[in-house]
């Protein structure tokens, strides 16, 4: 990955509707840009929800827009449809932090989908090397995911 960009960003319109959309396309709803910044626009995804927006963007080499996921920082595991407050209590007594967690997700969707999100120019490659710095953004920050 190392000619690799990865970047987080706080908010969709860091990012902008015609970039995101070009990764997500028009297959699922539920990872378009219209949808996930309403999430953000009418403050359902928010600090007093517990979801943080967290987006991430892939540039390969060249600089040209790669992959996208929606990211959001979680301090709890509500609003989720994976129910994993027991694997969080049972973490934390084995002594491990589980909050926060960097969550690649819909939020509060529970319809199936691709949530990473690739351009259709970009190599074979690229969701590999977007969860591979998935998991390096949460080693460095201590983020668990």
């Amino acid at each position: 990955m190392s000619d690799w960009s990865v970047s987080l960003h706080d908010g969709l319109a860091a990012i902008g509707q015609t970039a995101w959309d070009s990764c997500a396309g028009a297959d699922n709803p539920f990872v378009s840009y219209a949808f996930l910044s309403a999430l953000e626009d009418s403050g359902s995804v928010s600090q007093r929800t517990g979801w943080l927006p967290r987006h991430v963007t892939l540039h390969a080499p060249d600089g040209t827009l790669a992959a996208v996921c929606p990211g959001y920082l979680k301090g709890h595991s509500w609003g989720e449809y994976v129910f994993d407050q027991g694997w969080a209590r049972a973490f934390e007594a084995a002594g491990g932090q589980y909050y926060p967690k960097l969550q690649v997700a819909v939020p509060f969707t529970p319809a199936p989908g691709p949530r990473l999100l690739c351009a259709p120019s970009a190599p074979p490659e690229t969701a590999a090397i977007l969860a591979d710095a998935l998991r390096q953004i949460c080693g460095e920050t201590g983020l668990c995911s």
